[in-house]
């Protein structure tokens, strides 16, 4: 089977009407968007986090004072089975957002990475594949499980790289494109992906994948590692230089946080066509943007260009990624809805109002701010 080919499915249909959304890793940016949305509609949201990164427990204390009892708050590890197969059961939906999310990381601690990554999806999937009436999952997976595409022919143009083949360059990388797991981090990735699709052809459980290309947005406070986009904005809403690894002409679709969300509302109420699907998910050729562009767009929405410094390229880095998002539109009809300067200026808003980060902690990682509440902590 591959990536693009649904399998023939007999899905099991399941979820609790009346039990929660279960986010795993939410209280991270993405998962903190993602439950402020839910909650704000209404609906009963469980979240699954350790809050092992700094700043994370202010959303989640922000989340609770602005929507009470509606969210409850399990702080646990999706490393333990217990805890997952006890937090899930019962659920109406599940987003398996729970990563280590940096190949830097992975480099340095592949087992804690692999644990994270590929048992604590497997720790999911089987207590899905256990309950008495499985919840549909989505799971996001990143395009790294593609490599770096070094055998796609790439040229420069001005300041950024294109695929040399005119009508990729158009499009954009699909579903097609065979797997090519580099570092640690694409490896326990990629597998955690096709664990979660192989649960829909074996078990029959109603699954999908994101492929996800650059996310961003507010409650977003991204490091050099992970979240480069509110990084760059940080760091030049900061006065401090951005450091380019590579010659800053990799081009990537980013995608602002709420067309995300609208893309997993489109998920759920489309689960039926895209169950058993991985799908990539990014801004598509309209938002694709080299780092050097961004950092352009930053210096207009600020004022003054921010300094720039350079670094080496970076293991497993592409050079060119886009996504080509036809077939999960045209299945749910879902398009991204918020250009890049318009999605650059909310988040330089957000990161004003809500305070950036400090100076760099022991690790080099900036600490976030202290924050209003309800706002966000570093990037999950």
């Amino acid at each position: 089977m591959t990536a693009a080919t649904r399998p023939e499915l007999r899905v099991t249909r399941g979820g609790d009407a009346d039990g929660p959304v279960v986010i795993t890793g939410g209280a991270g940016f993405i998962g903190t968007n993602l439950a402020g949305r839910l909650l704000a509609r209404g609906e009963a949201v469980t979240v699954l986090d350790n809050l092992s990164r700094p700043g994370v427990d202010r959303n989640v204390r922000g989340l609770k004072d602005r929507f009470g009892t509606l969210l409850r708050v399990e702080i646990g590890d999706v490393r333990d089975a217990a805890t997952v197969t006890r937090v899930v059961n019962g659920a109406r939906r599940v987003v398996h957002l729970a990563a280590q999310v940096a190949v830097t990381t992975s480099l340095q601690d592949p087992l804690r990475d692999f644990e994270v990554n590929a048992l604590g999806t497997l720790n999911v999937l089987n207590a899905l594949r256990t309950s008495a009436a499985p919840a549909p999952l989505l799971f996001t997976s990143t395009n790294k499980v593609y490599g770096n595409l070094d055998d796609v022919p790439m040229v420069r143009n001005g300041r950024r790289y294109e695929p040399a083949d005119t009508l990729l360059a158009n499009r954009g990388i699909d579903e097609s494109r065979r797997l090519d797991l580099h570092s640690p981090y694409g490896c326990s990735k990629g597998a955690a992906d096709q664990y979660v699709l192989d649960f829909a052809r074996s078990y029959g459980l109603p699954t999908t994948v994101f492929r996800m290309s650059c996310i961003y947005g507010p409650h977003q406070f991204g490091t050099e590692d992970q979240g480069w986009v509110a990084h760059f904005m940080i760091q030049a809403l900061a006065g401090r230089d951005v450091t380019l690894f590579g010659d800053g002409c990799q081009v990537r679709d980013i995608l602002y946080v709420d067309d995300l969300l609208d893309a997993v509302d489109a998920t759920f109420d489309n689960m039926d066509a895209v169950a058993g699907c991985a799908f990539n998910i990014g801004g598509g050729p309209d938002s694709a943007t080299s780092l050097l562009e961004v950092l352009d767009h930053i210096g207009v929405a600020i004022g003054s260009p921010p300094g720039v410094q350079a670094g080496p390229w970076r293991t497993g880095d592409q050079k060119y990624y886009v996504s080509d998002i036809t077939r999960f539109s045209t299945l749910t009809g879902w398009r991204p809805r918020t250009g890049v300067v318009d999605g650059l200026a909310a988040l330089r808003t957000w990161l004003q109002h809500a305070g950036l980060p400090s100076a760099p902690d022991s690790a080099g990682r900036p600490e976030p701010a202290p924050l209003a509440a309800g706002a966000g902590g570093p990037e999950r």
